[in-house]
């Protein structure tokens, strides 16, 4: 019983640094892989060039923020398009829910950017400082001028690929060769720096410092994956059955009753996250599968069979506790939730490419003039105003014809035009005014209100759309 005079216990624990030991094996390979695959991807995406002509930007991908639009290669999106940008981070989730029903946390042990960057400073700091002893023993021994000196060429090393990272992500914005000239010369804008500096930092720290504690307690995808994932999922898991009793190794009689385990520490000493993957499923865990490759190694270190530690079923592991035959990894894999979610993702990515194709490169915004409703004109005319946003997606200037069709006789007119067309410059939007007129004493003149279509066609091609509105007429 705690008396009222004792202290609050704390409920903090200090994080303890984890060293992880380097290790050589297929699963490790593929993270060299994909990290170089996305850091490229990244870094180098912003200097790719695309011509799309005369009066538009060359980058190939591109957040035109100051004209409102998305470039990417010979895609355009506007504002108003913005519907793509939504289906596609419907997809990525989407995506997200197939690949971790099906093989666990995969996005998190290969592609997340917070693996990928932990990746690459750990590579550093094992330049730098030497694998998990050296690196152990520095960090256990006081300050002095050598343990300094490599601090702080880690620590610099750290700070130019956060620097990299935070100039990157700003050249999307905007054209990356200009702006790269501006930040050298100290002539871009103000936002430039403090965003490459916000960058610089998070990265800095998050890749080198706070490491594991991010996926942990920042990120909330450990949290909601045990929604995707059931007993057909395939993850990363310990074979217990067959390396049970563990202990160390040990030869003639005493080892027939002593399980595969030897208790090395090969896995956890490799492990990003400091886990011990023998303990059974937990959050913390990435599923980066380089405990697979420790644990294979020291199986063949001493002659016994691999996949001690593998990717596995919860299905599969009964079934081989009873000495059965595990479900193949297809069957695993195309199963009714994973279908669902793969059903979904491709659905909505057909949509998308659909609507890409079948968008126009012409558009019309109808907006009738509603005070007043109409004007009664000297000779009796009844008009009405009516506001048209035209969009020219081309990248010349194109001549539009606007034209009317309805049941009943109506006139069109073009304010500051002679005749019914408009120039409407390249990769813009124009405003432009028409006055609707129905004669004296017509049908559409005393009706309450006739239905019209407003028509506008590209001069320069077929290409020509409408617009259904209303002519307000006296109702009398």
């Amino acid at each position: 019983m705690v008396s009222s005079a004792d202290p609050a216990p704390s409920l903090y624990v200090a994080r303890e640094p984890i060293f992880p030991r380097r290790i050589k094996g297929k699963f490790r390979t593929l993270k060299w892989w994909i990290m170089a695959v996305t850091l490229g991807i990244y870094y180098l995406t912003p200097w790719i060039r695309w011509d799309r002509g005369p009066n538009l930007p060359d980058q190939a991908v591109l957040v035109d923020l100051a004209n409102r639009r998305f470039f990417f290669f010979m895609i355009e999106i506007w504002p108003h398009e913005f519907y793509f940008v939504a289906g596609l981070l419907i997809m990525a989730g989407l995506g997200l829910f197939l690949f971790t029903s099906a093989l666990g946390r995969v996005w998190c042990g290969y592609a997340c950017p917070q693996t990928v960057w932990t990746d690459l400073f750990i590579l550093v700091e094992r330049w730098v400082e030497g694998d998990r002893n050296a690196r152990l023993r520095l960090y256990r021994q006081p300050y002095d001028l050598h343990k300094l000196r490599l601090r702080l060429t880690k620590w610099t090393l750290w700070f130019l690929i956060g620097l990299a990272t935070g100039g990157a992500w700003i050249f999307y914005f905007t054209d990356a060769p200009t702006l790269l000239r501006d930040l050298v010369t100290l002539n871009a804008h103000p936002v430039a720096y403090t965003t490459m500096l916000v960058l610089t930092m998070t990265t800095f720290v998050f890749g080198g410092f706070a490491r594991e504690q991010i996926c942990i307690y920042a990120c909330p995808w450990p949290r909601i994956q045990a929604a995707m994932m059931d007993e057909d999922t395939i993850t990363v898991a310990y074979r217990d059955w067959r390396g049970e009793p563990r202990g160390k190794l040990k030869q003639g009689e005493a080892a027939a009753a002593q399980g595969d385990c030897i208790d090395c520490m090969a896995c956890v000493n490799v492990c990003p996250m400091g886990i011990d993957i023998r303990n059974g499923q937990q959050l913390a865990c990435i599923t980066c599968a380089l405990c697979i490759d420790a644990c294979n190694e020291v199986m063949d270190k001493i002659g016994k069979p691999r996949g001690l530690i593998d990717y596995i079923a919860l299905t599969d592991e009964h079934a081989e506790r009873v000495g059965a035959k595990p479900k193949s990894v297809w069957k695993h894999i195309f199963r009714p939730r994973v279908l669902l979610y793969t059903t979904l993702w491709s659905g909505i990515g057909l949509g998308l490419v659909v609507a890409l194709f079948l968008r126009s490169d012409i558009e019309v915004n109808v907006t009738p003039v509603r005070n007043p409703l109409f004007v009664m004109l000297s000779d009796g005319t009844i008009r009405n105003t009516y506001e048209l946003r035209l969009r020219n997606k081309h990248g010349d200037d194109r001549e539009f014809s606007i034209t009317l069709t309805s049941e009943e006789r109506l006139n069109i007119a073009l304010e500051g035009e002679d005749d019914l067309t408009v120039l409407v410059p390249a990769n813009e939007t124009k405003t432009q005014r028409v006055y609707v007129t129905a004669p004296p004493g017509s049908a559409a003149a005393t009706a309450e209100r006739t239905d019209l279509r407003i028509w506008v066609a590209d001069e320069g091609s077929t290409d020509r759309i409408s617009h259904e509105t209303i002519f307000n007429g006296t109702g009398n």
